[in-house]
């Protein structure tokens, strides 16, 4: 594949911000239950899409903090995750 080839089809991959945005769309028009048989499977099915993107992405943003999170001697340090309003 040439770079122009890649970079065309890069950019029709979107971001995790619209596909989430998306995403967030197709479940109101899920949940709103106005939508044909065939317009539900095909909005699930795009959803499906989408939903495998949102997990690529935050696989790979969290493959890039486990690199920086390397010690000084090229060792893992390992930190605990802690989520908004943990106290511990």
């Amino acid at each position: 594949m040439t770079k122009i080839a890649q970079k065309v089809k890069n950019d029709k991959t979107p971001g995790f911000e619209e596909a989430l945005a998306r995403l967030e769309e197709i479940v109101r028009a899920l949940e709103g239950g106005d939508l044909t048989l065939d317009e539900s499977l095909t909005l699930f099915e795009e959803g499906m899409g989408l939903l495998r993107i949102c997990a690529r992405r935050l696989d790979e943003a969290e493959m890039k903090i486990s690199l920086l999170m390397k010690g000084k001697d090229g060792e893992p340090i390992e930190v605990p995750f802690k989520a908004e309003g943990d106290a511990s």
